[in-house]
């Protein structure tokens, strides 16, 4: 992999093996903080459902997980998450042990406040925030949000 890529990873893609699913060469560099920003779940799925973003919040913070990724492999990232359907992809300043890095992630552009997560996405969410070690606090707000049965599950 030359000059991989650092992409900060703040919802389902925390999740080592879902990220890998999608782009296999992603190897996890460390826990890190974006601030000016709060964890939201208003991104509009494909779904309908409600999916992670990083919205702008003077006080706010959102953990997540700095990932080298191929650069070859970005496109594929990009068709998962959907680049140019409810997100767009931004160059942010996040905070990687004490040090600030350059990173690429996904911020929505198609939201509504009324969805709510499948609970299948949340749990993958809470699944990539435990096995990267996120503050506790942090979890629990995971935990704590409104998730929603996905009707197309139960048919």
């Amino acid at each position: 992999m030359t000059h991989p890529l650092h992409y900060f990873a703040y919802g389902s893609n925390l999740l080592t093996s879902r990220l890998r699913g999608r782009v296999p060469s992603a190897r996890p560099l460390g826990r890190a903080v974006l601030s000016g920003h709060r964890l939201a779940w208003h991104k509009v799925g494909a779904d309908g459902s409600g999916k992670c973003d990083i919205a702008p919040d003077p006080d706010g913070t959102v953990w997540g997980v700095v990932f080298l990724i191929d650069p070859a492999e970005m496109p594929r990232l990009d068709a998962a998450e959907g680049l140019g359907k409810g997100y767009e992809k931004k160059k942010i300043t996040v905070t990687l042990a004490g040090k600030p890095i350059q990173a690429t992630t996904y911020q929505a552009t198609r939201i509504d406040p009324t969805v709510v997560p499948w609970h299948g996405y949340k749990d993958y969410v809470l699944a990539g925030a435990i096995e990267h070690d996120l503050p506790y606090p942090y979890i629990q707000t995971i935990r704590d949000v409104a998730s929603a049965f996905n009707p197309a599950d139960h048919q």
